[in-house]
Formats: structure tokens, sequence, C-alpha cells
């Protein structure tokens, strides 16, 4: 996710300067038909190009504020993981020490830390099923596993769900720690947690819908080539020679259209891990340090930085 308050120059020429090239190619060989070749059959009327850049304005405008709805939605259900990974171990600490003990035991303890330490795994590995990555799983989620869970786990299609029911088996299992109202309570945070993925997933492998994907990048091209043929006669009503004005105008406007169009594009999908996803690996390291503070551990990781204004 970018993070800077303004886009660098820089980012915005890496992304458009080959629309820009082709624009300026195309609009100057226009120009040249239209003037010392006197081609000037190729007239658009004004009105009619106008009148499709105003639809495909509002097509446009439409698609990106269901593309940044489908972003706004993936940006809440992490915050929704971050909150119910806070408040799981707030319950697992809490609930874990019966009221007639006055010291927590060592055996305590260590149910403690493996139930925290599933649910840091589970948020790691959440990210990297919703990333694709799963030759990372060894050096980023086996580590928060007991080795023969992680090896397990690791080999079937869905390691999150999986990484939930063993959480569930594990309060089960759990005899004394906890009163009937007490495990209600947990396992009623782990149903949340998976609907929270859930709805990760639905975003994941629900693609935006092609038909308004597609037409919206048609139109705008369609637009962006109709654009120079309406504006050559409009130009040259000011005076002999003012045809040229197409050239830089018609650029700069298509360059605006074509730059709302990729706005749209690269809100479709949140959790690709590019410059304007939600940055679930700055998430998961802030839950990390979170849990394990709580648990009193002194040695955690630094908070993930961004990079160029960037947080993965």
């Amino acid at each position: 996710m970018y993070i800077r308050k303004h886009i660098h120059w820089r980012v915005i020429w890496r992304h458009s300067w080959k629309d820009v090239l082709l624009f300026l190619t195309y609009d100057l060989l226009l120009a040249v038909l239209y003037g010392p070749l006197h081609w000037h059959w190729l007239d658009v009327p004004w009105q009619l190009v106008s009148i499709v850049g105003v639809a495909v304005s509002f097509y446009v405008g439409f698609k990106n504020s269901s593309s940044y709805n489908r972003f706004s939605e993936a940006r809440q259900l992490w915050g929704g993981i971050v909150n119910r990974s806070r408040s799981w171990t707030m319950l697992v600490l809490g609930h874990t020490q019966p009221a007639n003990l006055v010291t927590t035991t060592l055996a305590q303890l260590a149910f403690q830390r493996q139930l925290v330490y599933r649910q840091l795994a589970w948020v790691n590995a959440l990210r990297l099923h919703l990333r694709r990555q799963p030759e990372r799983w060894q050096a980023e989620v086996a580590p928060l596993l007991d080795p023969a869970e992680a090896t397990q786990l690791q080999q079937l299609a869905n390691p999150p769900a999986q990484l939930l029911l063993r959480q569930t088996q594990a309060l089960r299992e759990a005899e004394g720690l906890f009163s009937e109202l007490q495990l209600r309570t947990l396992c009623e945070e782990l149903r949340e947690m998976t609907n929270l993925q859930g709805g990760c997933e639905r975003i994941k492998n629900t693609p935006f819908p092609r038909q308004y994907a597609f037409s919206s990048l048609v139109f705008v091209w369609l637009f962006i080539a109709l654009l120079p043929l309406g504006l050559l006669a409009e130009f040259e009503k000011l005076g002999h020679g003012h045809y040229w004005l197409t050239v830089p105008f018609s650029v700069l406007v298509s360059w605006v259209f074509i730059t709302i169009e990729l706005v749209g594009h690269i809100s479709e999908d949140p959790f690709e891990n590019r410059m304007n996803d939600v940055p679930m690996t700055a998430l998961c390291r802030s839950i990390e340090i979170d849990l394990r503070q709580m648990l009193g551990e002194q040695q955690v990781p630094a908070p993930v930085q961004a990079e160029h204004g960037i947080l993965y």
C-alpha cells in the first residue's frame, strides 16, 4: 500500500510512459495526415466525441467505485483479523488460569503459548494462502508451530482453515481449564475468524466481473482513438496550422482517461502483494508484536518499514 501523501512523479511515469508514447505517436500521425497530406475526411464531429467521452466517464467511474469497494472490504476484513487476534489472546490468557489457583503452572503457560502462536501461524498462513506463496511456508509459518504439525499442515489444501480446526480441537482437549461459558466464548472467536477468512477468500477467488472490466478498457481506448479526430477541425477553426495543438491536448486528455482506468484496474484484486494492495505483511508483523508482548516476551521483531513509500 502506498502510504506517502503524494505519489512521486517517477512512479506515475513508470506506469504511464508507454501509453504516453503511444498517444504521442498516434496523434502526430493523425496531425500529419490531416495537415500536410490534407486528409480532411478524417474529421469527426466534436459533438459525437464529447457524447462518447461523457458516457465513458460515467462507466469508468462506476467501475472504479466498485473496484475500490473490493479494496475497502479487504482492508476491513484484515482490520477484523487484527482485532480478533488481540481479543483471542486476551481471552486465552484470561481464561486458562482457573480461579482457584494462585499461580499459573508451567503446563498452562505452555498451553497459552501454543494457542497464541498457532494464532500467529494462522494469520501468516492466511497471508501466504491469499498471495499464493506456499514456498514461503517453511520460513514464515513453520517456526511458529510444532515441527510435526507444520509439516502435516503444509501438505493440505487450505492450511489456514486447518489451523482453526486445530485450535478448536485443542480447546476441547483442555479438560478442566475452561468453563462451558469460557469455552463457548473462545469458540465464538474462532467462528468469527472463520468468517473473516471466508470473506478474504471470496474476494480472492471471485474476480471482478470481466464484462465490466473489459468493457471499461475497450470504451476508454475507443474514446482515445476518437478524441484527436474530433479535435483536429476544432483547433483548425482557431487559425491555419492550429491543428498541431491537437497533439499535446489529445495526449493530455488521453493520459487522464487511461490513468483513471488504471486506478480502477489495480484496485480490483487487493491481495496480490502489489504497491496498492492490502499491506498484509505489515499487518501480520503488527499482530505478532502485540501478541508476543501480551505473552510477556521482550525480544520481538521490529515493525515492517515502508520501502520507497510502499508498505507490503
